[in-house]
């Protein structure tokens, strides 16, 4: 592929547009959500360069109905091929969710690789995933979706790198792979997965051990999540103006004013039409945001898009069975790149935030503006379910003593004159029973509620 110095090669980026509603279901498929036809195409721009492709030609695709065979008309087919051949291109991208035989129709009719959104989407995250589990997630995803495509002798699956896709690159090989190899590897990197789960899982446990409730940042991708997880924790995560710059979780410890300690987890973002083996090869890597106590809803306010991106991710967050609204729902809005509006719309955005229901946070992740009210926000929301006690304790129960400081939070310690040990905690709901069985195993008067 010729290109640039670090370029993937020269493409081309459409995104359809149909411009009659005579076909109702192809209209509320290709409308995704609610993005206008500009912002489809940014999007889809932004995903192109996320895998350093050079875009040397892009545009929309209009459609009066669509083609069963090839999506677009001939019309747009021919001038798509005109235009392979005099930019020499090698790859044609199409924003759309491909059948297998409108990906082999098209590559045939316009002669040149094509990648739909999804093939798109899981180029980038075969690229950016770092961790095993992340690999291999993605080469589930991918494999998963090949399947699909491995028609008589069109099978061009191949690669050697982690996290598999379709781009290729120097050195790799090419594999003929059927129907019964990719399910055996299927298989495998599920059994492995399982593993992975396993793991994550004693891992957790050993979380619940320690009362550090778990906030998890989520949100459209490129919404400015990792800035400001780095901004929080002062950590340094990978943080770019890229679509899918954070694929595998990262999770750091942040001390809050009241003295509160909390794990902050960085995840992947989300998008519009993800594809939905993502959203199940990636249910791992999100089951962090499964077990939150609070969920930052990271939106990215200065976008024209951000009411769009919301429907995105609640969707998402809703498939994950998350409560979005209601009594139960732990998220909390955080409109964030207020740096980039105006002293007026940041007004404005103030007075619509105090009217959000569950409430909502106007922030900068650059400025650190609003950040600690952010975080004054969160510890208010842990601490409603929280109690609140006082225990006076003989000093030799050192068996107690050492049980609360690993399941609850000792907020002051004092020594009395009479040579009895004061602790004033904060202990989760979840951890009162258990609490309580300690207190009558010690016994009255060795241990006291004040």
């Amino acid at each position: 592929m010729d290109g640039p110095p670090g370029s993937s090669g020269r493409a081309a980026v459409f995104v359809p547009v149909l411009t009659s509603n005579r076909h109702v279901a192809n209209a509320a498929i290709l409308a995704g959500t609610v993005h206008a036809p500009e912002a489809r195409l940014a999007e889809a721009l932004g995903l192109a360069a996320a895998i350093d492709l050079h875009v040397v030609a892009s545009g929309f695709a209009p459609l009066r109905a669509i083609n069963p065979g090839t999506l677009i008309g001939s019309g747009k087919l021919e001038e798509i091929k005109d235009l392979v051949m005099a930019q020499k291109l090698d790859l044609v991208i199409i924003d759309y969710p491909l059948s297998p035989a409108q990906q082999r129709n098209l590559e045939k009719g316009v002669g040149a690789k094509i990648l739909d959104r999804t093939g798109l989407i899981l180029e980038i995250f075969g690229k950016r995933a770092r961790t095993a589990e992340g690999r291999l997630q993605v080469e589930l995803a991918h494999l998963v979706y090949a399947k699909s495509r491995l028609v008589k002798s069109w099978t061009h699956l191949e690669r050697q790198r982690g996290g598999a896709g379709f781009l290729g690159g120097p050195g790799e090989s090419q594999l003929e792979l059927d129907k019964r190899l990719l399910q055996d590897r299927i298989d495998s990197i599920k059994l492995d997965l399982e593993k992975v789960k396993r793991t994550r899982d004693l891992h957790r446990a050993g979380r619940r051990q320690v009362p550090y409730p778990i906030v998890a940042l989520v949100g459209y991708t490129n919404a400015g999540k990792s800035t400001l997880f780095n901004t929080l924790t002062g950590a340094d995560v990978f943080a770019k103006d890229l679509l899918f710059a954070t694929l595998d979780p990262t999770m750091r410890e942040v001390k809050l004013a009241s003295g509160r300690k909390i794990i902050v987890a960085d995840t992947v973002g989300f998008i519009s039409e993800l594809p939905t083996m993502l959203i199940a090869a990636f249910r791992a890597t999100l089951e962090e945001v499964l077990e939150a106590d609070v969920i930052l809803h990271v939106r990215d306010v200065a976008s024209p898009e951000s009411d769009a991106q919301r429907v995105d991710v609640l969707k998402v967050l809703t498939e994950l069975g998350i409560a979005v609204d209601g009594p139960d729902c732990p998220i909390l809005e955080v409109w964030n790149k207020a740096d980039l509006l105006s002293s007026g719309h940041q007004a404005e955005l103030r007075l619509r935030a105090d009217r959000e229901e569950g409430g909502a946070l106007l922030v900068s992740a650059v400025t650190r503006m609003g950040l600690a009210d952010l975080l004054a926000a969160v510890d208010e929301r842990i601490a409603g379910a929280d109690e609140v006690m006082t225990l006076d304790v003989d000093p030799a129960e050192g068996k107690l003593v050492a049980w609360l400081h690993q399941n609850a939070e000792v907020i002051e310690r004092a020594m009395t004159d009479e040579g009895r040990l004061v602790l004033k905690l904060r202990i989760d709901k979840t951890r009162r029973g258990r609490l309580e069985a300690r207190l009558e195993e010690a016994g009255v008067g060795r241990v006291k509620v004040v």
